[in-house]
């Protein structure tokens, strides 16, 4: 768990810089920003989605994930507990609340090949090199972030630690059904979320990302499966 337990301050040490630095930042700067953030989520989505080679996967993949996750609600389990925090914290002087930011960021730093890769790395052979990368990126991620989407950044990563934790823990048993395939599917079901987050981001779409997170693991049966039939 050191790995995960490193992850979770770097967002927290970044998610403070990025704060402090929110108070000099002019508005319309802040906002244009976390457009600009937004296309770049955009782009690592698109990337990360062409890793995958089977679309059968995907499609049947986001379908029965959807199915899943609209119907635990998951979306607004998880606002519902961010806007519980956002009674204690949130100054109503800002345009983005911090159910908002936390979503957005547990999503991000949450879905990824790193995320789960490295969290399986640390709870197999307790390797923690990936993690130590991914914690790198997700600090410069995080203090960037904070500054236009506010403390709900700092706040999701207490969704990162449960997540995360919970790969680590949950090695053993699936680290055997982790192929290579499977990997990149899962890669591209996940980038897929990200895309759909970007477009959350600059303002396009209101989609509930987070209600399509069970898509992302589903590869894990629907790649052997299909690989059999096909």
């Amino acid at each position: 768990m050191l790995g995960v337990f490193v992850n979770v301050i770097g967002i927290i040490v970044g998610s403070s810089i990025g704060l402090l630095m929110k108070k000099g930042i002019p508005s319309r700067i802040s906002e244009a920003m976390m457009k600009g953030l937004g296309l770049c989520t955009l782009y690592i989505g698109w990337s990360g989605a062409l890793k995958g080679s089977n679309t059968l996967v995907l499609i049947i993949s986001m379908a029965m994930g959807i199915v899943i996750g609209e119907g635990l609600n998951l979306d607004a389990r998880l606002k519902g507990f961010a806007e519980k925090l956002e009674t204690k914290f949130h100054k109503g002087d800002g345009k983005i609340s911090i159910a908002e930011g936390f979503i957005a960021s547990s999503l991000l730093f949450c879905v990824g090949a790193m995320t789960v890769v490295g969290s399986m790395q640390a709870g197999l052979s307790g390797d923690y090199e990936m993690l130590l990368t991914k914690s790198v990126l997700d600090f410069i991620s995080a203090m960037v972030f904070a500054s236009s989407l506010g403390i709900g950044v700092m706040m999701s990563s207490i969704f990162v630690l449960i997540f995360q934790g919970g790969i680590v823990l949950l090695a053993q048993v699936v680290a055997p059904f982790l192929t290579d395939g499977v990997v990149a599917e899962m890669t591209c079901v996940g980038s897929v979320l990200i895309f759909a987050l970007g477009l959350n981001l600059i303002g396009i779409t209101k989609i509930k990302v987070l209600n399509f997170l069970p898509a992302m693991f589903l590869p894990i049966l629907l790649t052997p499966l299909l690989g059999h039939i096909l």
